[in-house]
């Protein structure tokens, strides 16, 4: 794949993170997308203390691990956080279960990078060519309730507030103190980047049907819920 020369340029100051718990079958071909799309580049994985083969693929991949010291989503972005080169310009955000595509992450890093104004391109699943079993019907049901509640109750209009595969810019992290442990961690991103001054992007992108368990469960999406409820008082 070749691309635009200031695109390979941006991505020599990016950095792809990705929170991993488990994902030995998903965090390979992950890997092997971004690389084979986006050539050579930072890879940070922050692992949530795996029981499989995860890290070692990882290292193998040529990808470097840290070890959260606590669970979830939420607080592996924190660790993250914590690790991010000062001099890196943008951040891609994916999930290590080969469900987002790279081939989308160029066209969002030249948006990015061509209006100031905005502080992160997410990836709309629901408007892409999602896969065949990709998005189950009650787990599509709940995303939508809780786009309408994030929209609605928080002002923050997005069509898929909960996506996992993003490009920020790394000074939206600056003193964020992040309240989030699992997946609510993205609906407090977005305020984030509110908060920060900065618009959010959404693309239409593709999504696959992951590779390995499925982490989020039906608790999670109450958990999201009160997070967005949570952020209408902050």
């Amino acid at each position: 794949m070749l691309l635009k020369r200031q695109v390979i340029e941006q991505l020599y100051s990016t950095q792809l993170i990705i929170a991993a718990l488990n994902e030995e079958k998903g965090i390979g071909p992950t890997l092997a997308d971004y690389i084979d799309n986006l050539g050579i580049m930072k890879i940070l994985v922050i692992d949530g203390n795996s029981r499989d083969r995860t890290v070692e693929i990882a290292k193998n991949m040529g990808a470097e691990v840290s070890f959260q010291n606590g669970v979830g989503k939420g607080d592996a972005i924190a660790k993250a956080i914590q690790e991010i080169d000062p001099s890196i310009k943008y951040i891609i955000l994916t999930d290590a279960d080969y469900t987002y595509p790279a081939k989308f992450v160029p066209e969002m890093i030249e948006i990015i990078e061509k209006n100031p104004k905005i502080g992160m391109v997410c990836g709309n699943r629901f408007s892409g060519d999602t896969e065949s079993k990709a998005l189950q019907k009650q787990f599509l049901f709940g995303n939508r309730i809780l786009s309408i509640a994030h929209s609605l109750l928080n002002g923050v209009a997005l069509a898929d507030p909960l996506t996992g595969l993003r490009v920020i810019r790394t000074d939206v992290f600056k003193n964020w103190q992040i309240k989030s442990q699992s997946f609510d961690i993205e609906v407090e991103l977005n305020h984030q980047v509110k908060k920060s001054g900065y618009k959010i992007k959404e693309i239409p992108i593709a999504y696959r049907k992951r590779l390995g368990e499925k982490k989020l469960k039906i608790k999670d999406g109450i958990i999201i819920l009160r997070r967005i409820i949570s952020e209408i008082i902050r």
